[in-house]
């Protein structure tokens, strides 16, 4: 579809121009689960200001590694040992968060952090193993590197503001957190499996559509006690 496209543009610019359209689509398909994931880790820092501010510096810090990656991809991406790690750092994450308990205080579960300092990091690297499938496809989609880093740089700021909506959301919505991090296992498991055979690899549209059923579970059901503190500022 997108050759087709392409082969009708009069000229460059409006070649260059779909291409963008279709990276920044990608983008914000495969960054819904990435946002959430984010949002989570925030959520571990007890100060509404300072998960905004380890979002805002794990993200610029994930931004200089996605730009390496974009640069690195078509060497990275001949060794299945990267593909493993980050398969296997987002499978921690997920078992970090289902086998930890619920804080007294806000029913956070996942890790829980003292500062700010320790919160980026973990933001950082959690956004690159998200990165290697996303840079890979648009690797795939255009060899213009110009065009990648351009999708991938308003891809982070698209995922700064979902994830900075979903740190609310995660309070409002009982089954969100929880569909976010299964919607992180799919990721990781797909890592796992094209690191291991490429070719057994299931379509990217099962992927999304697998991710928009979970997501729609997630966002079924509604905190009482949210829902009842709007109604009660609202009067």
């Amino acid at each position: 579809m997108l050759d087709r496209l392409i082969d009708i543009s009069p000229n460059l610019e409006i070649e260059a121009i779909l291409i963008l359209v279709v990276l920044i689509a990608l983008e914000a398909v495969l960054s819904a689960d990435n946002a959430i994931a984010l949002a989570s880790i925030a959520s571990g820092l007890e100060d509404l200001k300072l998960q905004r501010q380890a979002l805002n510096l794990g993200l610029l810090v994930a931004y200089l590694l996605r730009i390496t990656l974009i640069f690195a991809a078509t060497w990275v991406i001949q060794f299945w040992q990267f593909e493993v790690a980050g398969a296997l750092y987002l499978l921690w994450l997920v078992y970090s968060y289902f086998s930890s308990e619920e804080a007294e205080d806000d029913g956070h579960r996942g890790p829980q952090f003292a500062s700010l300092w320790q919160a980026i990091p973990v933001i950082a690297l959690t956004d690159l193993a998200f990165s290697l499938d996303s840079v890979t496809t648009a690797i795939a989609v255009s060899d213009r590197l110009w065009l990648v880093i351009m999708g991938g740089t308003i891809g982070v700021i698209t995922l700064r503001f979902m994830a900075g909506l979903f740190i609310r959301w995660l309070k409002e919505y009982v089954h969100l957190e929880d569909a976010g991090y299964l919607t992180v296992g799919l990721v990781g498991l797909r890592l796992l499996v094209r690191s291991i055979d490429s070719d057994i690899v299931p379509p990217q549209w099962m992927l999304i559509s697998t991710i928009a059923i979970i997501f729609v579970w997630g966002f079924s059901k509604r905190n009482p006690e949210v829902s009842l503190e709007e109604e009660t500022q609202s009067e």
